[in-house]
């Protein structure tokens, strides 16, 4: 198969408004996103991030460029649309990369209170996630 860049998404949530909490969730989604797909940073074009406007106390993308080659990926954060109701302290990640794989073989990860956005994905890579890296 020709490589192609797909897109891989992933949520969860931040326990406060710190820039502790918001590192260490960004950190584990991250993570979790890594080992599920099996990712280099080479392999990534770009990542955006977006947090929820109760977040605002750090930048999610420092918790990236913590991680071992990420500091080269280029990395773009945004506030989230602000629908009422919507999940509070929510971290939204796209990653843009450059693979071989099916769109079928693509895992989407959601973690913390995210895990309600999309069940159906996260019944799909639930067996993945487990195996991932501990924080």
């Amino acid at each position: 198969m020709t490589t192609v860049v797909r897109a891989i998404r992933g949520a969860t949530t931040a326990e406060a408004n710190t820039p502790e909490a918001i590192f260490t969730a960004t950190r584990d989604l991250f993570e979790n996103i890594i080992a599920a797909n099996d990712l280099q940073p080479d392999d990534v074009a770009s990542v955006f991030l977006t947090m929820t406007k109760d977040l605002n106390a750090d930048f999610p993308a420092k918790a990236v460029r913590s991680l071992e080659g990420w500091q080269w990926v280029p990395l773009m954060c945004a506030v989230e649309v602000d629908v009422p109701g919507s999940m509070p302290r929510c971290i939204r990640v796209l990653l843009h990369v450059n693979t071989d794989r099916d769109q079928s073989d693509i895992r989407h990860i959601y973690l913390g209170e995210a895990v309600r956005l999309r069940p159906d994905m996260v019944e799909r890579t639930s067996h993945l996630t487990a195996e991932a890296p501990a924080r």
